[in-house]
């Protein structure tokens, strides 16, 4: 089971994405915990959770080099979700970049 933690300005934009990802994990069936929180609660959230990838919405892309420099020495991957991919919910494309970045 890998935790996906998706970060958006409010966390609410992304909730229809999260659905489409989840969908996608189970068509694939990859086992995954993937949910969207505000960029403010991130990292409240991350001292409190394992998580395997952090995915920024497109809108928080400004937030990358700081997420970056605070948990990818921890171990967490940190990407900003394709314009493309986000506009269109491709919750498909995005899962597989995540899946890319956990290296399966």
């Amino acid at each position: 089971m890998k935790t996906i933690m998706l970060a958006c300005a409010a966390g609410m934009s992304t909730s229809m994405l999260v659905t489409k990802m989840q969908e996608a994990a189970r068509n694939q069936g990859f086992e995954a915990d993937i949910f969207a929180v505000s960029i403010d609660e991130a990292e409240t959230r991350v001292k409190s959770q394992a998580i395997d990838v952090i995915l920024l919405g497109p809108q928080v892309r400004y937030h990358e080099k700081n997420f970056k420099e605070k948990f990818e020495p921890q171990g967490i991957p940190v990407a900003v979700i394709d314009m493309m991919d986000y506009g269109m919910m491709k919750g498909d494309k995005v899962l597989d970049s995540a899946m890319k970045l956990l290296g399966e």
